[in-house]
């Protein structure tokens, strides 16, 4: 089964940033929307940002605007998370998911279609 592959989690304190990157050795990441969820201990697992294929339009979470960026590297067929200012509630279990064409939500904090998923990368914030 097709596979993503996140990194770039670890521990950082309020106000510090991270880079998350989201990679895939056996298809080609440019040609579908790529999301990023999160789950915290506890919670149900929501969609923070994503960008679709093509133009690369971009979603983001209310909580996580002006904060977090979400960008391809369609020669390293890799995209990425950049994290700023984090807090300590932003610490939980980032994943990024793989599917589609266009960023579409379902309402609620979840985007849709979605077809390939990462196992996730923990980011802890904290003093």
């Amino acid at each position: 089964q097709l596979q993503l592959v996140e990194s770039g989690g670890g521990l950082v304190q309020p106000g510090g940033s991270l880079r998350l990157s989201c990679a895939a050795s056996e298809f080609t990441l440019e040609y579908y929307a790529i999301a990023w969820f999160r789950q915290a201990p506890g919670k149900e697992r929501e969609g923070i940002s994503c960008i679709s294929s093509g133009r690369g339009n971009t979603d983001y979470a209310d909580s996580v605007k002006g904060r977090f960026t979400i960008s391809r590297d369609n020669a390293d067929n890799t995209v990425y998370l950049q994290m700023n200012n984090l807090k300590p509630e932003n610490t939980a279990v980032y994943y990024c998911a793989a599917g589609g064409n266009m960023c579409v939500k379902n309402g609620g904090p979840f985007y849709l279609g979605l077809e390939f998923w990462g196992t996730g990368t923990q980011v802890t914030v904290s003093q």
